[in-house]
């Protein structure tokens, strides 16, 4: 019997107690690990985005806008990259001219703005990923791609889920996703990191609640 007909024969048996070819194939996934509860999920979504190099942030509500303007200022923004949809009160304090999302911005215009401040859609604590999905208040996905400096705003705890099985049922698929963990980095076969090539070179993320 050839290697081949042995790694068939194995695939068989294990079919053997199969249905129909369309008969569902149940996993048995977990949905969450560890059972945390709100506050410590959002301790980890923190931990995990210091992990790959995020600056995170924590204030109330009233205390945002202060924040927002303070990390500007901190950065040299000169301009920020303001979404259509997103809280005027964000903005309130900063010094930086406000460039609006436009369909007709150009590269060359998107790569003169300092920063971009956006909301998002969902964060995910076990692997400290933030998802945007082009809402009103997050704008167009290439203003967070190109700008060096993107501060972005998560509603504790209400847009924070444990796991990504829980995000996926929060995302409509249609939506344009983009999935962020951490600043944009990338190496190469020597493992030197290079930050700021897809994206972001610095990202800041403010958990506000």
């Amino acid at each position: 019997m050839s290697s081949r007909e042995r790694i068939l024969g194995r695939v068989r048996r294990a079919l053997a107690d199969v249905g129909g070819e369309d008969a569902p194939v149940e996993r048995g996934y977990l949905r969450t690990h560890g059972g945390l509860d709100a506050e410590r999920t959002v301790d980890l979504l923190a931990e995990n985005l210091a992990d790959y190099r995020a600056l995170v942030h924590r204030c109330t509500e009233d205390e945002l806008p202060a924040v927002v303007g303070r990390l500007l200022a901190e950065h040299g923004a000169r301009s920020v990259m303001v979404p259509a949809g997103l809280d005027p009160r964000w903005l309130s304090e900063a010094d930086a001219e406000r460039v609006e999302d436009r369909a007709g911005n150009t590269p060359h215009e998107l790569d003169r703005v300092d920063s971009v401040v956006t909301a998002c859609a969902v964060a995910i604590a076990e692997t400290g990923t933030i998802v945007l999905d082009g809402g009103p208040d997050q704008g167009r996905r290439r203003i967070t791609l190109v700008p060096d400096h993107h501060v972005l705003v998560v509603r504790v705890p209400d847009q924070v889920v444990s796991s990504v099985p829980q995000a996926l049922e929060r995302l409509d698929p249609a939506r344009p996703l983009t999935w962020i963990s951490g600043p944009s980095a990338t190496s190469d076969i020597e493992l030197d990191r290079v930050e700021g090539v897809h994206g972001p070179r610095t990202l800041e993320v403010i958990l506000v609640g």
